[in-house]
Formats: structure tokens, C-alpha cells, sequence
């Protein structure tokens, strides 16, 4: 894919893109997610779902969606006009519930499809992505079932980023974004009750960046071939230039739009500032430039 823009709106931050589109300028994006769907409706997590920490936020949304035959039903054709490309993000409880929604996805024209594995396997209770092989298992479902491109979405939460990320491509993913949230907790004091009604959710913000830094920084050396959308607690254009140093060739902006959701046009004109300070042509010269001490 040739991407207009470095930047990229992450899913689960922008709902289902058109609402959000009626607020920000889409056009500086090179592509936004809409909301991850699954083969059934999902109800998600009661409230509280959404709490500050200080420094970021954390989510337990449980991943609601009203299934993707509503979705297909009112959505889709809310997204043809946007002027943005967009990916679709499909979850499920098996590979076959993933396929089934990302053919449904590609099936309308979304440009392509990222594969949230960062959702829980309900049979043991386990993200899919905390593990080579039950990630390997999904990706290659819903590649064999789109001829778009297809993402795998992976957790900081592993030990074994590159392990991972690495079954991800094998099995026929063709980029990959790294990452999505870390687990995380909170309290109350004033209710003594966690600040989530499940208790333990994911963090996201300026804490996740060198996280999710590191992921890829660490994947991008192991398979520097592979492209990568860097996600994480991004900010500023300077935010998107580091991620780009450690080796991704798109940048993902998530929670930022929940403060900002015009925010990408500012991170374009920083982005070009630091090019220009550092005497760079182009955000791609850089990509995977950062050296060892």
C-alpha cells in the first residue's frame, strides 16, 4: 500500500471514522480503523469503561459492537464518500469468526483489514496474541479468506514480540501494528473501587510510547523488511519521527484524539518542522536510521 500520509487513525479512537470525519480534517491521514467488529453483537464491559490516570487513560470496553450484519447494515455505506482510505479491524472468539468478519469487511471495499489479536481467546481466557501459534492460526484464516492486505494487531503484553509478530508474517499477514495497549489498573479513593468496572483494562497515552517503542525497535531489527504502523502513546510529530527512526513506515495516533481529534492536521505540519530542522527530505529517508551507541 502507498500511503499518502505517515499517519494513521487508530482503531477504537475514531468509532466507526464517519463520525469522527464529520469534526477533523481526514484528508492529512494516509488511513483511519474503523472499530473492531465480530461475527455476533458484543454488549462489552458495564460502566465505568473509560478512566483518566494522570498520565494517559485506561479502557475496558470489552470491544462492543452490534456485529458485523448491522454493521454491513449501518455503516458501511456511511464510509464510501470519507476521503481517507479505510481499514477495517475485525476480533473474534476462533479464526473462523475472524475470517467470516474480514471477508465481510473487504467485501464492501475497505482498503484492508487489521486483524485485533489483542482480544481474548475464550477458551483458555488468553489474549490470541500473547502466543505464536494461536495468532499464526487467526492471521492465516482471514488471509486465505481477503485478497486485501491484511494486518495482525499485537500486545505489548508478550514476552515474545518478535516470536510473534514473526508467526504473524509467516502465516501471511502483511504489515503488522505494534502495539496496542498494556495492561494496566487504577483505584478510586474516594470510591475505593477499581476506576474500571472490570477491574483491569488496557493503558494507553504518552506512558505506552516507549513500550510500544520498543516493540518496534525490536521487531523492525529481526525483520526489517516487514512493515510495520508504530502505535503508541504518540503526541507530536516528533512522537511520529521516533517511531519512525525505530523502523516503522506508518505511525498510528490513538488516544490523542480523544483530547484532540483535529490533532492530525498539527502533527503534519510538526512532522515536516522536524524534517526541515534536521535537513531530511523525506520521513521515509529516515525510516530504521536510528544507530547504536
Amino acid at each position: 500500500m502507498a500511503l499518502r500520509s505517515p499517519i494513521i487513525a487508530a482503531s477504537g479512537t475514531v468509532g466507526s471514522v464517519w463520525e469522527w470525519a464529520d469534526v477533523a480534517d481526514v484528508s492529512v491521514y494516509g488511513a483511519a480503523v474503523a472499530k473492531s467488529v465480530a461475527a455476533e453483537p458484543w454488549p462489552g464491559r458495564p460502566p465505568p469503561r473509560l478512566g483518566p490516570t494522570g498520565v494517559g487513560m485506561l479502557n475496558g470496553i470489552g470491544i462492543q459492537n452490534p456485529g458485523i450484519d448491522a454493521w454491513l447494515a449501518d455503516t458501511a455505506h456511511r464510509l464510501q464518500p470519507l476521503d481517507v482510505p479505510i481499514w477495517g479491524s475485525t476480533v473474534g472468539s476462533t479464526p473462523e469468526e475472524f475470517a467470516k468478519v474480514a471477508a465481510a469487511l473487504a467485501g464492501v471495499g475497505l482498503a484492508a483489514v487489521e486483524v485485533n489479536l489483542s482480544c481474548p481467546n475464550l477458551e483458555d481466557g488468553r489474549m490470541f496474541s500473547l502466543d505464536a501459534g494461536p495468532s499464526a492460526e487467526v492471521v492465516r484464516a482471514v488471509a486465505g479468506a481477503v485478497s486485501v492486505p491484511v494486518g495482525a494487531k499485537l500486545s505489548p503484553n508478550t514476552d515474545d514480540i518478535v516470536g510473534v509478530a514473526a508467526s504473524c508474517v509467516e502465516a501471511g499477514a502483511d504489515f503488522l501494528t505494534l502495539t496496542n495497549s498494556v495492561m494496566g489498573f487504577g483505584i478510586n479513593l474516594e470510591k475505593r473501587r477499581p476506576i474500571l468496572s472490570g477491574g483491569v483494562g488496557g493503558y494507553s497515552g504518552p506512558g505506552l510510547k516507549p513500550i510500544s517503542l520498543r516493540c518496534v525497535y525490536e521487531v523492525a531489527r529481526a525483520m526489517p523488511d516487514t512493515p510495520i504502523v508504530g502505535c503508541g502513546g504518540v503526541t507530536s510529530g516528533r512522537d511520529v519521527v521516533e517511531y519512525v527512526l525505530a523502523g516503522a513506515s506508518a505511525v498510528g495516533v490513538g488516544t490523542l484524539h480523544f483530547a484532540e481529534p483535529k490533532a492530525g492536521v498539527r502533527l503534519v505540519r510538526e512532522i515536516k518542522a522536524e524534517l526541515d530542522r534536521q535537513g531530511v527530505p523525506s520521513l521515509s529517508d529516515l525510516r530504521g536510521a536510528v544507530e547504536s551507541w
